[in-house]
């Protein structure tokens, strides 16, 4: 497969792979079709998904079925009146029909916009509105139905609700449809659909195919739009950092609704012809993870820092973790006493990567490089990376800078000659935001906002964030998001929003408050727990602040900007 899309396919080391890393671009690429359908066609009872949740049940799933059932549901998708660049929200937590959807929408051209299943109405109702989201297919959750049912009255736009139950005739499905006059029952009518008849144009490279919804300091979540080209861009991914090959069992521990599942549950995996495992799972347990890891034997392993953290609590002696061959780590900094112990039990090394809902990995630790616990790795020869200075000079080895990337990359043209006028893997720009746009796309880079240093063997080693988002158990959490929530309660005068390491989540949530004198008499454990119950009602509950500190006002600069920086500080220093 990876022949079709590279000119050489094989490297000796990190040199090799960085000097000679060359794309072949088709026109109108589509990973549906040009991947899944052609795996299909060459392998069709190639196993491509293994999927299993914590109720036992189990679903092996080959390249032929995955064609013939992502065909249905287009098909079945065209009959309800969504085609080619039509928004569609996905919040279908880790279940099997995930996959068929994404895969489906790709076929028809539409845009998709995954989404975690812990939004809030207020959440949905800002992503319908700002995206113009046209369908959400949801999964038949009492929480997540009814936080989309209460946004519908404020989403014009929104024409479709389809839900998704585990199998056709579920009665649960039944009884919210019941409930909810137009929605749709996802298997009881895609059984129905006619035949598929593939679009003459399904899509051009650089139409949108992809939104993600990403936190910044300030205002709301941004709009990340990639194109048709970005599975492209995770090939690197799939089959170089996690090293993947046709016998490969890969599990990336990730939320369907969060960019991660982008690099490691669908498209680069799928380039090696790899077999993707799914554990479909309501609350993570480590015990419960390493069983499933034993149980069906997977050789390559990926999640966060904070799985590896709750991992290694575990004896890890109890469990028998032979097929397994390769880890990786990304979302923030790796602990090196986590690289040590988990090597010391297992005898294998987190390789780390590093990259943003705006790229694909630009940074890591190759399988030709030895990893440095807690770096981030060298650069991807796919991006051309610079690390620079305020004032656009480049730094030293030693100096830290903000992490860039050249946009106007000369290497990736396609057989017509096209330029794309930047790398495969980076977004196109924020979706319906030119001014955030060029706030961070600009001078011939796109400067990441992330901070980070050189050592002299070439090694980046990350500083933190321009923009104060917080990452927390994998996790981006925009400080704005959480203050615009606490601001909603009563006692709340002013606040900001920090993060504080953790040794377990690497970061947690912090609010700084300034409360209304007629609360001042209340602080207390009380209080405490009723802001922190106020903000997991109002926005994601994963955002709420596990620890609360009252204070009389908070530092700010001349011009009445809250000083985060200060708060940061003052609190390392405790």
């Amino acid at each position: 497969m990876i022949e079709r899309y590279l000119k050489q396919t094989t490297f000796s080391s990190l040199e090799d792979y960085n000097e000679n890393l060359q794309f072949i671009i088709p026109e109108r690429f589509n990973f549906a079709y040009d991947v899944i359908d052609v795996w299909a066609e060459e392998a069709p009872d190639k196993q491509a998904i293994l999927w299993t949740n914590d109720k036992g049940e189990e679903r092996r799933t080959t390249f032929g079925q995955l064609k013939a059932e992502t065909d249905q549901a287009a098909s079945y998708l065209q009959s309800l009146g969504i085609g080619y660049g039509d928004p569609v929200m996905l919040i279908l937590k880790r279940r099997y029909e995930w996959w068929i959807a994404m895969l489906a929408l790709h076929k028809i051209g539409a845009k998709v916009i995954t989404a975690t299943h812990m939004l809030t109405k207020h959440d949905i109702v800002y992503r319908n509105t700002r995206a113009s989201v046209k369908a959400i297919i949801c999964v038949d959750d009492d929480y997540v139905t009814t936080q989309v049912s209460e946004s519908l009255p404020e989403s014009p736009t929104v024409k479709l609700v389809i839900v998704v139950a585990p199998k056709a005739g579920d009665k649960r499905a039944s009884e919210i449809i019941s409930k909810h006059e137009g929605w749709h029952d996802w298997h009881t009518e895609i059984e129905s659909a006619p035949e598929f008849k593939r679009p003459d144009t399904a899509n051009e490279n650089d139409d949108t195919m992809l939104i993600f919804f990403t936190s910044g300091t300030s205002g709301e979540p941004k709009m990340v739009a990639h194109d048709f080209l970005y599975p492209l861009g995770q090939l690197t991914t799939g089959v170089y950092w996690h090293n993947l090959n046709k016998d490969s069992l890969h599990l990336t521990v990730a939320d369907t609704g969060w960019a991660k599942a982008s690099w490691g549950k669908i498209y680069g995996q799928w380039f090696a012809g790899a077999s993707i495992f799914v554990y479909d799972h309501e609350k993570f347990n480590a015990d419960e993870l390493l069983r499933q890891l034993c149980k069906y034997k997977v050789t390559s392993f990926c999640a966060p820092p904070t799985i590896y953290r709750f991992m290694i609590r575990e004896d890890l002696s109890r469990y028998d973790l032979s097929a397994l061959q390769y880890c990786c780590t990304a979302g923030e900094a790796l602990n090196p006493v986590v690289f040590d112990k988990f090597y010391e039990h297992t005898g294998l090394r987190i390789m780390e990567g590093f990259g943003q809902s705006e790229t694909t990995m630009i940074l890591g630790t190759m399988p030709w490089i030895e990893p440095k616990p807690g770096s981030m790795g060298k650069p991807n020869g796919q991006y051309k990376i610079r690390l620079l200075k305020a004032d656009g000079s480049p730094c030293e080895d030693g100096e830290k800078g903000e992490i860039a990337i050249k946009v106007n990359d000369d290497r990736y043209v396609t057989a017509s000659g096209w330029k794309l006028g930047k790398p495969i893997g980076l977004f196109k720009g924020y979706y319906r935001d030119p001014e955030q746009t060029r706030l961070s796309w600009h001078d011939g880079y796109y400067f990441t906002g992330d901070l980070a240093w050189r050592d002299e063997d070439g090694y980046y080693w990350f500083e933190g964030r321009k923009d104060d988002v917080i990452k927390s158990s994998g996790y981006r959490i925009g400080p704005f998001e959480v203050e615009s929530a606490l601001m909603t309660h009563p006692a709340v005068v002013e606040c900001a929003i920090t993060g504080v390491p953790d040794d377990i989540r690497g970061m947690v949530v912090k609010a700084t408050i300034v409360l209304g004198k007629e609360w001042k008499d209340k602080v207390g454990d009380a209080l405490i727990k009723e802001l922190q119950q106020h903000v997991k009602h109002e926005t994601a509950p994963y955002k709420y602040p596990r620890i609360i500190e009252f204070v009389d006002e908070l530092p700010k600069t001349n011009s009445g900007k809250i000083r985060r920086a200060e708060i940061r500080n003052r609190d390392k220093n405790k």
